[in-house]
């Protein structure tokens, strides 16, 4: 089977894309839900941050509180790189695990960091949604309703644009309407059924 990893900066459009995929019958595995399902209460991933960053990271109701996390590591690389030794592993495996369990023609992993975390040797091909950086800035500010300094952040966080489209095997350009993209993504479709079929 045909492994895709669908990946990009904040912004960029990766859940439309994904979503489009899951319409046209395609396989989906989001790193982004699978984190939030292994951080539920009683999991060993949640038991795990609560150890490293403190009790005050749960809410009273034991579940993560995630914007205190967020705030926690954000801008402390050790932290991050902390956080990311607990999660990334688990993620990547339960990933490996369901992946294991498809049949179809090609599937698609969402992982926002894949060049950030090194993990480009998870899928066969890398799919780049891409997006000039002044768009960035304001479709994640409507989306999100952060301000540009946030935002900014973030992105300068991420690994940059260039280093994204140098890694890429297949890029979407979201930089046009919204109808624009998801034909992009249905010309990208009928890609993968052809190269699946010769892999």
């Amino acid at each position: 089977m045909l492994t895709i990893a669908l990946t990009g900066g904040i912004g960029s459009g990766k859940t439309t894309v994904a979503d489009r995929f899951v319409e046209l019958g395609v396989p989906v595995i989001d790193a982004d839900l699978l984190s939030r399902e292994l951080v539920q209460p009683g999991q060993p991933a949640l038991v795990d941050i609560a150890g490293a960053f403190g009790a005050d990271v749960l809410r009273p109701d034991g579940s993560l509180d995630r914007r205190r996390l967020r705030l926690r590591v954000f801008g402390d690389d050790v932290a991050r790189r902390r956080l990311e030794g607990i999660l990334h592993p688990r993620i990547r495996a339960e990933m490996q695990h369901r992946l294991a369990a498809i049949s179809a023609p090609y599937a698609v992993l969402v992982v926002p960091l894949l060049l950030e975390t090194g993990q480009t040797d998870l899928a066969d091909r890398i799919l780049v949604v891409d997006l000039p950086p002044r768009l960035q800035l304001r479709r994640a500010g409507l989306r999100d309703g952060q301000g540009r300094e946030n935002i900014r952040a973030i992105m300068d966080a991420q690994c940059s644009r260039a280093q994204r489209l140098a890694a890429a095997d297949d890029v979407i350009d979201n930089s046009g309407s919204p109808e624009q993209l998801l034909a992009l993504t249905d010309a990208m479709h009928q890609r993968y059924m052809s190269l699946s079929r010769n892999k």
